[in-house]
């Protein structure tokens, strides 16, 4: 005789809803003002931060698959330490991923090869094999290696997957288009596609304008290697990144209200058309904050009164959940004609972001300067940056974060007159790029 459990049912119907993609985690939406209570009565500006924050990954073995396209620099610059090395990091790169990857292995000089056309890493040994048979020789057709990358990912291009190009150089673009504006071009027309770009500028060769404007224009990540055996380390972080994204295509909507008017963006591209924001993220990661900081200027209200600024939508695809989700969040400002109010009620950290993003620009143009010639006004802009940081690291009790940054302008200001201009400049954009984009490495 048969007897039904009368709670089989129910124990079904709790297994469906928790493997249900309604149940699917979410990504985190933060929407805050660094002052978050303004002067009454009178027109200012602020910033509003928009911080998207990965969820955790369920587990390692559960993560999206990758489907990566390795594009090495093979010219005769290479020769040597360098291409050991950066075989050696290719063949851990290989060790990190699984069966489940695609993986691609494209090298060039004077021409491009495809060495390991795009499969799936069922046989490692093989691969590795034909990493180590790599031989330097020739120019550097950097533009059709990329390229040459992109059409590899296409032929297993999937939005379920990671699709990225790591490209590594030592050398200047001198085959092809090589203009920074044309990689940057190539970077973008990729990430439409939905490929990010990651560049690696090996030793003090390369165009540091180029790789940042390729990979930043894709939303990859860019890293600046002096010593060749550091190679590895950077494939270990870069491989880390990979491994843990939780969200691509990731669309973001800020439409300001109330007379509120957009005026500026840091920290990402963006479109502003009216009161209308507009921007994207290529991918988050798990358990990483994304943000941007929008500059505002708000209309004079009376005191007490609360006002909404802006309100924001996010759209992206969950990889976990495999289909889009949509969050949204408001800012709201309020007003009061109390100093002490104002100042006790600032968010310590968006206002920490907000400074740190706008010295990094003035960072930026302490650069242009130097290009141009003129080390001393750079000086004084990174001096007065120092100057800025200060006053504001104050002004929050004694911020830590803008009293180093403080430091390594003056640091900054002072190796503008190093002999090796070349090394510095490569410093400074790597590490421009990194505040801009919060690079995890």
């Amino acid at each position: 005789m048969n007897i039904r459990n009368p709670l089989l049912p129910l124990i079904t119907l709790a297994a469906l809803l928790l493997t249900s993609p309604v149940f699917s985690k979410q990504i985190q939406l933060d929407v805050d003002l660094a002052t978050p209570v303004i002067k009454a009565e009178q027109k200012q500006k602020a910033f509003i931060k928009v911080s998207l924050t990965g969820y955790e990954q369920l587990s390692v073995e559960q993560r999206i698959p990758a489907n990566i396209a390795l594009v090495l620099d093979k010219s005769g610059s290479m020769s040597g330490e360098k291409m050991a090395y950066a075989k050696q990091a290719a063949t851990l790169a290989v060790e990190r991923l699984n069966a489940d990857d695609i993986l691609s292995i494209i090298t060039y000089d004077t021409g491009v090869e495809v060495v390991v056309p795009a499969t799936k890493l069922t046989n490692k040994a093989q691969v590795i094999k034909a990493i180590q048979q790599i031989q330097p020789n020739g120019s550097t057709a950097l533009f059709a290696g990329v390229s040459q990358g992109a059409a590899e990912i296409r032929k297993f291009m999937d939005k379920n997957k990671v699709n990225r190009v790591i490209l590594m150089s030592d050398g200047l673009a001198n085959v092809g288009p090589q203009s920074p504006s044309e990689l940057g071009q190539l970077g973008m027309a990729l990430g439409r596609e939905g490929m990010s770009v990651t560049t690696i500028g090996l030793g003090l060769g390369y165009n540091e304008d180029l790789m940042t404007q390729l990979a930043g224009y894709s939303d990859g990540n860019h890293a600046f290697v002096e010593n060749a055996a550091d190679l590895a380390t950077i494939f270990q972080y870069e491989f880390g990144d990979v491994l843990s994204v939780i969200a691509q295509d990731v669309d973001i909507e800020i439409q300001c209200k109330n007379g509120v008017k957009p005026i500026r963006v840091l920290g990402r591209q963006a479109d502003i058309l009216g009161n209308r924001v507009n921007t994207s993220l290529s991918q988050l990661y798990s358990e990483q904050e994304k943000y941007l900081l929008l500059e505002v200027e708000v209309p004079a209200q009376q005191s007490t009164q609360a006002l909404q600024v802006a309100d924001v939508t996010v759209n992206y695809h969950n990889l976990h959940a495999k289909k889009r989700d949509q969050l949204t969040e408001v800012a709201l400002v309020r007003f009061s004609s109390s100093d002490s109010e104002v100042r006790s009620a600032i968010n310590t950290p968006v206002y920490e972001a907000a400074v740190q993003q706008v010295a990094n620009e003035a960072s930026k143009k302490a650069i242009d300067l130097r290009d141009k010639g003129d080390v001393k006004q750079a000086q004084d802009v990174l001096s007065k940056n120092a100057s800025y940081l200060r006053q504001e690291a104050a002004a929050l009790g004694g911020s830590q974060a803008l009293e180093e940054q403080a430091s390594e302008s003056i640091e900054d200001a002072e190796k503008l007159e190093s002999t090796n201009w070349n090394r510095t400049r490569k410093e400074l954009k790597a590490k421009q790029y990194k505040v801009e984009k919060q690079q995890s490495y």
